[in-house]
């Protein structure tokens, strides 16, 4: 009896140490405390205030449209803080107030992070919703109408379905693919029409729209799969709308680490502005592309007990195949 009460009080100890622990840390979670070059890289671009002036915000989507290729200048559509945004951004500040929840995801992701993939404990979880452009932003870019349909879509690397959902309502028929099987689950229970990685070039069918979101960054062979993106569409009216991170920094996840992939691509430039016209220039031509359109909003992603959400500069370009 004596040896079960010990048991439970050093196991109740060691849980008062660990959320004190946690609790200290979301203090301490400041950028001097981040050493490690590529983490304090990581940080200077993702962490967010929660109380953000106004003009802070406005600068997630602000561009020098004078400093972009000439011939990117008269395709940039300038775009703003929404409602859908200013939505998200809300649930995602009220979540994160939800302190034994963050507590336990915390713990979660310490036991399963050395051996899990970030992308599969949040799915396992349920946190770490992205948002990359709204309803109306989606129907601004593609200039369509709220009522226009298409026939098949593909998001590729489609998550949890949060940025599938936006675009859905305009296609008849739904694809995805996703290599995270909690992530799976989740489309599953949307009823998306799940493809494998390997699977959904090959289906005798093309598509209307193929979405691109944050992948190109993260995987093996970003080129390759651009043609295969060129090939699948649909001729003449096929698009592709592609997301990337600005600056644009290659890495994939393959467990708990994150490595470089095996052919990444470089881009040129230190402003927004230069690296957007060198990917235009240098990567999508290349691929058989020609911009259509291009936008800069936020890469908003839900947060966890230390900020309330995370933010990335993301490029967004309407591409259409070159004849």
């Amino acid at each position: 009896m004596c040896h079960l009460q010990m048991r439970t009080l050093l196991f109740g100890a060691w849980v008062v140490f660990y959320v004190a622990f946690l609790l200290a840390s979301r203090k301490m979670w400041t950028r001097k405390y981040v050493r490690s070059p590529l983490a304090r890289a990581l940080f200077v671009n993702m962490v967010t205030e929660t109380e953000m002036p106004g003009y802070e915000t406005q600068e997630w989507y602000r561009c020098c449209p004078d400093m972009l290729g000439e011939a990117l200048q008269p395709l940039f559509i300038q775009s703003h803080m929404d409602t859908d945004t200013k939505a998200f951004l809300k649930r995602s500040v009220e979540k994160s107030g939800w302190l034994f929840t963050q507590l336990y995801h915390s713990f979660f992701s310490t036991i399963f992070s050395p051996v899990v993939s970030r992308t599969s404990i949040n799915g396992f979880l349920g946190r770490g919703s992205m948002f990359v452009f709204s309803k109306d932003q989606f129907q601004h870019l593609l200039k369509i109408s709220p009522d226009w349909q298409g026939d098949r879509l593909l998001d590729l690397g489609a998550g949890d379905g949060g940025v599938t959902d936006v675009m859905s309502a305009h296609f008849r028929e739904v694809y995805a693919t996703e290599v995270s099987p909690p992530m799976k689950w989740h489309l599953q229970r949307k009823n998306y029409m799940l493809l494998g990685i390997d699977e959904w070039q090959r289906t005798g069918f093309q598509y209307d729209l193929i979405s691109c979101l944050n992948l190109l960054d993260r995987c093996d062979e970003p080129m390759e799969l651009l043609r295969d993106i060129k090939n699948a569409l649909v001729p003449n009216s096929g698009r592709l709308i592609l997301a990337a991170v600005v600056p644009f920094q290659p890495y994939i996840e393959i467990g708990g680490r994150w490595e470089r992939p095996k052919h990444h691509i470089k881009i040129k430039g230190k402003t927004w502005e230069e690296q957007v016209t060198n990917l235009s220039s240098e990567v999508f031509q290349k691929a058989g592309f020609e911009v259509e359109a291009v936008t800069r909003l936020p890469y908003l992603c839900e947060g966890d007990m230390y900020n309330d959400y995370y933010v990335l500069d993301d490029a967004v370009f309407v591409l259409k195949p070159q004849e």
